[in-house]
């Protein structure tokens, strides 16, 4: 009977093995069944295209520029939730991370009641010229609205998970609260920081509904290669299996490149514990 109940705490009851095996396969077989259908021969045509190119650079560059967008407010955020106590703080940390469960659509019309020509800052902004709806700034800015709560989420567990106590020697031996955070707190999270803007890169690279709703689809200006994607599924099957592929395959990468820096991040943390 003991042999029994160590044996099932020291490993996995095969139950669990048999439904983990489901859902993955869950997961994987879509993936392969894709690439049942990529056409091969054409394959370098169908992604190389001018309009696949332009796609794809200009997802390249403005997940780029959000993920650096999510690291300079995103940090200030997450020591902000995770170093400091203040009234509002829950509803402040459920408003930061709503865009994770709010329908991109909605975060879109969301950005457009703000930043639109009617908006309330976009009217502000058209006084000068200046114009950010169906922009590649606003591709930009719905990209940073849906991936900035993932590196938020990521640095704020973070932090709480190394505690203080470096912190508060530091402190004791008269540092400053900014060299205490440039020298203790960003080098004892810097796995987790890598990571969150690793899946903050990932999330801005796949976003289709807000940038849609809120910067529009024109090719070369703000047709991202998801909208690419979307659009060549109907008019080209083939392209749009080929391209979905091209995603497939930089996820896989941003994923594995997350994971690594989740790892480092863990044996810090336990060197330091």
């Amino acid at each position: 009977m003991a042999s029994r109940t160590n044996h099932s705490y020291a490993g996995v009851p095969g139950w669990i093995v048999i439904v983990a095996t489901i859902g993955a396969t869950f997961v994987v077989l879509p993936l392969v069944a894709m690439l049942t259908r990529v056409n091969w021969s054409e394959f370098a045509s169908l992604i190389s295209s001018e309009s696949s190119v332009a796609a794809l650079w200009l997802s390249l560059r403005t997940s780029v520029t959000a993920t650096a967008l999510c690291v300079i407010v995103g940090v200030p955020i997450a020591l902000v939730l995770a170093r400091t106590k203040f009234w509002g703080q829950k509803v402040l940390r459920s408003l930061v991370l709503l865009p994770l469960v709010l329908p991109p659509v909605v975060g879109g019309i969301a950005l457009l009641a703000t930043f639109g020509r009617r908006g309330l800052l976009g009217q502000s902004f058209e006084t000068f010229g200046v114009t950010i709806a169906f922009s590649s700034v606003a591709v930009v800015l719905a990209q940073t609205f849906v991936a900035l709560p993932f590196l938020v989420l990521s640095l704020e567990g973070a932090l709480r998970t190394v505690g203080t106590r470096y912190e508060e020697v530091a402190a004791t031996l008269g540092a400053r609260p900014t060299t205490v955070v440039r020298r203790i707190t960003l080098p004892l999270v810097l796995p987790a920081l890598l990571a969150g803007a690793v899946l903050s890169f990932a999330r801005a690279l796949g976003e289709f509904g807000a940038t849609l709703t809120f910067a529009g689809s024109l090719q070369g200006v703000t047709r991202t290669l998801p909208l690419e994607i979307y659009l060549q599924r109907e008019t080209d099957p083939d392209a749009a299996v080929a391209l979905s592929l091209v995603l497939v395959l930089v996820s896989v990468i941003v994923v594995a490149v997350a994971h690594q820096a989740g790892e480092a991040n863990g044996i810090r943390q336990r060197g330091t514990a």
